[in-house]
């Protein structure tokens, strides 16, 4: 009983991890690409696109803040191709967004923190 015991609080303590990760990981993704609402729309942009306004420094800077999403999802035992994929995501987002002008509309649409986040969801979900 006592074992039974332990493996539950064990179980408790990954999945509130987890959770606490997740939740870390969305405030990151809601500031970076949905923080404001666009007034007279339901689209919302983030800091990603409105930094990266500033040439080189503004895309640099959103793209080493990116990188905190994948790695909560390293520290969360992400597999290597689930980590391929999420570097990906931000690698197009910085490549793209340095475009000056196209790249601020790449930015505000692509939202790739959104997209790491729901990445490791799913992978949370199914396990997989």
């Amino acid at each position: 009983m006592a074992q039974e015991t332990l493996e539950a609080e064990a179980v408790e303590t990954v999945v509130g991890d987890e959770r606490a990760a997740l939740n870390r990981m969305d405030l990151v993704s809601t500031l970076l690409d949905d923080a404001v609402r666009v007034p007279g729309t339901e689209f919302k942009v983030g800091l990603d696109p409105i930094v990266g306004i500033l040439p080189v420094a503004g895309d640099s800077v959103m793209s080493l803040v990116s990188l905190y999403v994948v790695l909560e999802a390293v520290n969360l035992g992400a597999p290597a191709t689930l980590v391929a994929r999420m570097l990906g995501n931000v690698v197009l987002d910085a490549v793209i967004g340095s475009i000056p002008v196209l790249g601020t509309v790449f930015d505000a649409a692509w939202k790739a923190n959104r997209r790491n986040v729901r990445l490791v969801e799913r992978h949370l979900d199914t396990g997989q």
